[in-house]
């Protein structure tokens, strides 16, 4: 009679096997971390992308490097702080993502040493692949500094000697910039352009959660209030209309080189990247690995 021990011993070596293998693939997924200045900004500008890549089954970290204390009219501090984080936990769910927000005060933000180390632990403890952040030119001061302070770690993210508490990675990853509409010292280029037309919905309902921002203080600071509408439902329909971005020629440009011209013609709705000149520098193979969703 054969022992339990002769059994464990053909189905053992098939287990670790199949660990290993397991292991294995789950180094060679991507993974990629969205850095924001405020809980919502990932959201906005990189929101669908995330989506692809979460349902595509990779790991996805959208940061806040700013608490969101200040941005309402008539809420703030703590009690501001708390909502927002609670809206920043909901929308993760509805992207499929993870949702970090770093305790620094809204309106306040410096590229401080103090804050740069918080950036490069969390670039660090994702083992990110892909970094997204926005570019150091924008209207808001807290968005131009934490694209500082993202540049700042770029380098940094690989010296053992800087923040030595947490392990410095073995790779610099590539590091993009969400799109803005700013022209000034130089504008947008879209290296990478992603077409999000069939994820648009699930990326308005996912910010949908902020309701603080997208139903009260943007409207409000952007004198729209009175338009926003007082129905749940016709709120997403309304604010999936505002967050329509229109795409410009060298976006169409970019999604005409990934996807092909009859396919990009097709298009509705797109996320765009540059890619910064700090970090790793990637050939068109290693960005169609990088973001495998892109011609598909």
């Amino acid at each position: 009679m054969k022992t339990i021990g002769h059994y464990l011993s053909l189905i053992l070596p098939l287990l670790l096997l199949n660990i290993f293998s397991i292991k294995a693939q789950d180094k060679s997924k991507i993974r990629i971390i969205m850095i924001g200045a405020h809980p919502d900004d990932c959201d906005m500008g990189g929101g669908g992308t995330a989506i692809k890549f979460a349902k595509m089954g990779y790991a996805v970290k959208f940061v806040a490097v700013t608490n969101g204390d200040a941005g309402h009219q008539t809420m703030k501090g703590t009690p501001l702080a708390k909502r927002r984080f609670a809206e920043a936990q909901e929308a993760g769910k509805r992207f499929g993502v993870t949702y970090d927000v770093l305790n620094n005060h809204d309106g306040e933000l410096l590229p401080t040493l103090a804050v740069r180390l918080q950036v490069i632990k969390k670039i660090r403890e994702w083992d990110a692949d892909v970094v997204i952040a926005p570019r150091p030119n924008d209207y808001h001061p807290d968005h131009r500094y934490t694209g500082v302070l993202v540049q700042d770690a770029a380098y940094m993210v690989a010296v053992p000697n800087v923040a030595p508490e947490t392990p410095a990675l073995k790779k610099n990853p590539v590091f993009l910039y969400f799109q803005d509409r700013f022209q000034k010292p130089n504008p947008f280029r879209p290296d990478i352009a992603i077409d999000i037309t069939e994820v648009f919905l699930q990326k308005i309902h996912a910010m949908d959660a902020h309701e603080s921002q997208m139903y009260e203080w943007l409207p409000w600071i952007g004198q729209h209030l009175d338009q926003v509408p007082a129905n749940k439902q016709d709120r997403e329909k309304w604010l999936g209309q505002r967050r329509a971005v229109e795409i410009n020629p060298a976006v169409r440009q970019s999604l005409e080189k990934w996807y092909g011209k009859d396919k990009a013609a097709t298009i509705k709705n797109a996320e765009a990247f540059e890619i910064c000149e700090y970090g790793s520098q990637p050939n068109d193979e290693e960005k169609k690995r990088l973001f495998p969703m892109l011609g598909k």
